[in-house]
């Protein structure tokens, strides 16, 4: 199901600035989250939701703490987060998504990369 929100077309289930469909495709490409590039761990559906607490998270400048429990657990989050900080995998997500033109994602990649801030 899908709603018109102020002239955006919003898949149920997300909220505002939430990665759409096509954009999550696009993003778990990067990520290393397939089983061949991760150790245990949760399945990539529920990266997605990961990923969008940590957008949530960036994008309101809230204690890790506050990341709404629709996403996950906030310490899993923050985990996620600084692991792949630590990794430089949002610096080649910025990086990959500059090139291709996804500058809305990629705005979200490079704060991650330029502002790791911690709890």
């Amino acid at each position: 199901m899908k709603a018109l929100i102020q002239g955006c077309l919003l898949e149920a289930g997300l909220s505002r600035g939430d990665l759409t469909e096509a954009e999550w495709r696009i993003l778990k490409g990067l990520l290393p989250i397939e089983p061949e590039n991760r150790g245990r761990g949760r399945r990539p559906e529920q990266n997605r939701s990961i990923i969008n607490g940590i957008l949530w998270r960036l994008r309101c400048g809230a204690p890790w703490r506050d990341v709404p429990p629709k996403y996950g657990n906030w310490n899993t989050i923050y985990r996620r987060f600084r692991r792949w900080s630590e990794a430089g995998v949002w610096e080649t997500v910025a990086v990959t998504l500059a090139e291709v033109g996804l500058s809305g994602i990629s705005c979200a990649a490079r704060r991650l990369t330029i502002r790791p801030s911690w709890p």
